[in-house]
């Protein structure tokens, strides 16, 4: 599932847990490897963990999207998917479908003032574009010098100087008296819109590199991905930085504290740009189709789908053991939050667990992002319920269409591909069901869960009758499964129903329903591995989501949808 994006840093950020210095075995239930075995035509948890092994494995490096890990998934998934007798539904008669995806970086960054010159990723990070989220130019260009001035503070606009003040030069600003000294100063990421009305500016220096997260530095200062030829809406903006007190200091030639604002500084020489170059590998969607058994109804589709990328790799190997442990008890929601306070209770159980470790095994060392859960979990599920399918006597009515989206986690950008560019008949898809994480839900991972916990986002938001019969099916199956909807609130904070792949098929007004078993203190991070996952729970889910699929595939008619969609261009509300 794809982070918030304000916690977007915090899961780049991981390795910063690792200052646990020692290794624990944290609740395993399983053990670090698995033998594979021959799969069944079957949903068995058997199956899925033979499967989970593979695919969440330290040869997969993460399966992060562009990478050759995520090629070698890829290729993993279509074997599978033609071993099965599926039919490839990509490009070119393959089951692939390549999604563009293109990385930026920052090049040649340079910045001097007073004689000195400062560090680019030490000194001064350069700010990169981010939608409406970070709002900043691509270019700083500052070759012949540009005059330097004290903008004021961030989040007060008394204390912000005009856009008449701040034209043609390089503006400094300090951190408001609300983010010194508390959390991580994500305050000057809410504010990237309101640098917009300084569009003439030369460039935006924010002091405050100095209280920023490692984690935080490392996340701005490495190459983003996006999908070629998809850029934000186009808005004049200046460049932006952050700076050390130190270098806004030099800046300026006097102390960050003594600044006036409006008040001239020295003279500020250098630039950066940001460069786009293609991914090194490919990046996949999977696409494969069984054929539906009814003459009249297999040119219509059902669509079930799971996205097949994770999030990598780190450069910093840590303790896997002790970052399991400190997250089961200190950060329950993984990187979906920051740690608890640390209390006297809890430092002694800390301390116990991690005592308790050392006699057990040695520590182990980790850096690979194994995703074991997300999307893991969904993307073994999805190839066990197309197994399946294909080994029925009688198979469903309509046809089956199977995507492992890729670059979910880089902002949905697979599945919005492939609605825009789909590889069968858009209109003839007649709902999509999303699989993402569904092999946790227990008591230790969310509140009031278990074996038959289950969260549902989205399946009445178009269509009255999909949520209908996701309960109908549920109750006459058998599955014996108790929903929980509190994540579909409009509004709600966490913004789950935003961040999967069911979005993109909500635009064009296709029946969607979204099946998690949720959040826990392993999510987005090095500790997300095959031994954490509940596999008889992950059977049932992919039983009951099976069950469901050729419902809708064997109904006369197509689902109702009888409430407005947001529209193909309109951005995603929860």
């Amino acid at each position: 599932m794809r982070p918030n994006t304000r916690v977007a840093a915090l899961a780049c950020a991981a390795a910063a847990l690792a200052a646990v210095p020692a290794q624990a075995q944290a609740g395993r239930q399983e053990p670090l490897k698995h033998t594979a075995r021959p799969t069944t035509s079957a949903i068995t948890p058997q199956d899925l963990r033979t499967r989970l092994y593979i695919v969440a494995d330290d040869s997969m490096m993460g399966r992060e999207s562009g990478t050759r890990g995520n090629v070698m998934g890829t290729d993993y998934i279509a074997a599978e998917a033609r071993r099965m007798g599926l039919q490839p539904a990509g490009e070119n008669g393959t089951f692939f479908q390549t999604v563009p995806l293109v990385n930026i970086g920052v090049e040649n960054a340079t910045l001097s003032a007073g004689g000195q010159t400062f560090r680019a990723g030490t000194d001064f990070i350069p700010l990169p574009r981010y939608g409406t989220f970070l709002v900043f130019s691509e270019r700083f260009n500052a070759s012949s010098g540009v005059p330097v001035v004290y903008g004021g503070r961030i989040g007060d606009a008394a204390s912000m100087i005009s856009p008449e003040q701040a034209r043609g030069k390089l503006v400094v600003f300090s951190m408001g008296a609300a983010q010194q000294g508390g959390p991580p100063p994500f305050a000057f990421w809410a504010g990237g819109r309101t640098f917009e009305r300084y569009a003439e500016a030369a460039g935006i220096a924010i002091a405050s590199l100095d209280i920023t997260p490692e984690g935080l530095r490392d996340f701005f200062g490495e190459a983003r991905t996006e999908m070629a030829g998809k850029q934000p809406q186009a808005r004049p903006a200046p460049a932006g930085m952050i700076v050390t007190t130190a270098v806004a200091e030099r800046l300026l030639g006097k102390p960050l504290a003594q600044a006036q604002m409006g008040e001239a500084g020295g003279t500020a020489t250098g630039g950066f740009t940001w460069s786009t170059r293609p991914t090194p590998f490919p990046a996949r969607n999977v696409v494969a189709v069984l054929p539906g058994s009814d003459a009249r109804m297999r040119g219509q589709y059902v669509a079930l789908g799971a996205h097949n990328d994770h999030v990598g790799m780190t450069h910093d190997a840590v303790d896997h053991d002790s970052v399991a442990i400190f997250n089961r008890l200190l950060r329950r929601g993984g990187a979906e939050g920051e740690p608890d306070s640390m209390t006297a209770e809890i430092a002694g159980r800390l301390r116990a667990a991690l005592d308790s470790a050392r006699r057990v095994s040695r520590p182990r060392v980790d850096s690979i992002f194994n995703g074991a859960d997300d999307d893991g979990s969904g993307t073994v599920g999805l190839l066990e319920i197309a197994q399946q399918m294909a080994g029925m006597s009688t198979r469903p009515r309509r046809s089956m269409l199977f995507v492992w989206h890729t670059a979910e986690e880089k902002g949905l950008f697979g599945s919005e591909y492939f609605v825009d560019h789909p590889t069968v008949n858009r209109d003839s898809i007649v709902a999509q069901l999303n699989i993402d994480m569904i092999g946790r839900g227990g008591a230790g991972d969310v509140e009031n869960g278990g074996p038959g916990y289950l969260q549902l986002v989205g399946s009445r938001r178009l269509s009255t009758q999909m949520g209908d019969l996701v309960e109908e099916v549920n109750r006459t199956g058998s599955h014996g499964f108790t929903f929980d909807y509190s994540m579909d609130a409009t509004g709600h904070e966490a913004q789950i129903y935003c961040r999967s792949d069911h979005a993109n098929y909500a635009r064009y007004n296709i029946p969607v329903t979204f099946f998690t078993t949720g959040g826990h203190p392993d999510y987005h991070m090095l500790t997300d591995e095959p031994q954490y996952i509940d596999y008889e729970k992950m059977a049932r889910v992919a039983r009951f989501v099976s069950a469901l699929g050729v419902q809708i595939a064997n109904r006369d008619a197509r689902l109702t949808v009888d409430k407005p969609g947001p529209g193909p261009q309109a951005p995603c509300r929860q």
